[in-house]
């Protein structure tokens, strides 16, 4: 196998293993139970592939690793906000209900695709994808755990279609909330230990 094909595959595999379990595709998981899974795909794609981009220039580039705290615990209280927003949960009125039906999937891809960034930076996945860069060539690196976390996701999509099909709204609303406190909370923590 080549360097490349090397390093693709071993971008992915660290980052498809790192991601599993991970808030980010719990939070894919969130999304799909309220949204269509293509949206939450391309939202998630983009958000990946701009946070393993900048990943890996860190760690091909610059080869130094980020002060995370500060970025942490901005996340953190970001997601506090986020649970807060969730459990209010929004009103829709037959216009804002026809507006929603013409944005189809963009306002849930740029949706995905924010929560997702948010919940990228300073993360492990992100913190691997650097170590990564410093070791193989930035192009593969960047293929391989941008694929790879795509792919584990994918999983936690195809999982919360799902139970979205089974559970009623207000318990996934409660559980995304519950999810976005604990994130959180961990995230807070993390960025002051």
């Amino acid at each position: 196998m080549s360097g490349f094909l090397t390093a693709v595959a071993v971008s992915f595999g660290a980052i498809f293993v790192a991601e599993l379990g991970d808030k980010s595709q719990l939070m894919a998981l969130a999304f799909a139970a309220r949204f269509r899974a293509l949206p939450i795909l391309i939202g998630i794609t983009v958000a990946t592939a701009v946070v393993h981009a900048v990943s890996v220039g860190i760690g091909a580039v610059l080869q130094v690793s980020l002060p995370t705290d500060v970025i942490a615990i901005a996340a953190g209280v970001l997601f506090l906000g986020f649970a807060a927003w969730t459990v209010r949960g929004d009103r829709l009125d037959a216009t804002d209900e026809a507006r929603v039906e013409r944005a189809g999937g963009r306002s849930a891809v740029v949706t995905a695709s924010v929560a997702f960034f948010l919940a990228e930076l300073g993360d492990k996945t992100m913190l691997a994808t650097i170590t990564l860069a410093t070791t193989y060539g930035p192009v593969a690196v960047w293929l391989g755990s941008t694929v790879g976390m795509v792919a584990a996701d994918a999983l936690a999509i195809l999982v919360g279609r799902h139970l979205g099909s089974r559970l009623p709204e207000r318990t996934i609303r409660i559980g995304a909330a519950a999810l976005f406190v604990v994130f959180g909370v961990a995230l807070i923590l993390d960025g002051l230990l």
